[in-house]
């Protein structure tokens, strides 16, 4: 359709043309020798932003409207958007692209190329106020399907005070000092992002909802942060305890932390957690 000469583009013509023209070797996608489509399958893009296929085919179609900025956003970091194309996809879905003032979860293109380079080793993105991001299949084997995650279950430390909880195991001692980094490390981001509108909602929903967020609040030491080494034990269901070391990245420029998961090669637990990601990433392909 044309108007005034120019074509009109909307929310679902943009997504079904950028899928089109990604390249599926540029976003990790294997191609096979019978492989016909030049783009991105739509379960592929579906996979890759955390998102069912039957709402981003809703979405093409235009049949579903108004798509929040979490879902914009993954989208535009599934296609590899450059920064003027994320703005313009926002601006299609109705909404202003995040800028100044407010909590970035922007993964970068130079970024998501590190991503890829751990494609096989569990990695977890969440932005500086614990809020989840991304992660790839490896994690999801590890600690599990992230895709499931809803409203506040999405922040690190809304799940670690409120529910549902981790799969993490913590003795009662590493457990207090664990949320109470956690806690002061938002209490910071807080500082920095006094402006953000959904930072604000996320803490008076963690002081209505946890009387431990609310002591730790008053009392975080804000000298505290996350530390950026430490082992961390974790309970699969189909393989058992793994102590694993957990390593947490800060991408200073974004404002992200990338958390990643690896076992010195060669133990029992680089066995245990290999096993856990061949049968998590079967079970999704199955």
């Amino acid at each position: 359709m044309e108007a005034g000469g120019v074509q009109a583009w909307d929310f679902g013509t943009a997504v079904r043309r950028w899928r089109d023209r990604a390249a599926p070797e540029s976003v990790g996608v294997p191609v096979g020798r019978r492989r016909r489509a030049a783009g991105l399958r739509r379960e592929e893009l579906a996979g890759l932003a955390g998102i069912s296929v039957d709402y981003l085919t809703r979405l093409e179609q235009g049949r579903a409207v108004s798509p929040s900025g979490q879902v914009v956003e993954a989208l535009a970091r599934a296609l590899r958007l450059s920064d003027g194309e994320r703005d313009v996809l926002f601006e299609l879905a109705g909404l202003v692209a995040p800028g100044s003032g407010l909590v970035p979860g922007r993964v970068t293109p130079s970024v998501q190329r590190l991503l890829d380079r751990l494609d096989h080793t569990p990695v977890i993105v969440q932005d500086a106020a614990f809020n989840f991001v991304t992660a790839n299949a490896a994690y999801d084997a590890l600690m599990g399907d992230t895709s499931a995650w809803r409203g506040n279950e999405r922040n690190g430390v809304w799940r670690n005070l409120v529910g549902p909880g981790t799969r993490a195991v913590h003795a009662p001692d590493e457990r207090q000092a664990f949320e109470a980094r956690m806690v002061a490390a938002l209490r910071l981001t807080a500082s920095r992002y006094p402006a953000d509108p959904a930072l604000r909602r996320l803490v008076g929903e963690l002081e209505a909802a946890s009387p431990r967020f609310r002591e730790l609040w008053d009392t975080a030491e804000l000298g505290d942060a996350l530390d950026p080494t430490r082992h961390k034990v974790i309970d699969h269901p189909a393989v058992g305890l793994i102590t694993l070391d957990c390593d947490n990245l800060s991408v200073a420029r974004d404002d992200l932390l990338i958390t990643v998961y690896t076992a010195e090669p060669g133990t029992e637990d680089a066995e245990r957690l290999a096993l856990a990601i061949v049968l998590g990433t079967q079970r999704v392909a199955g």
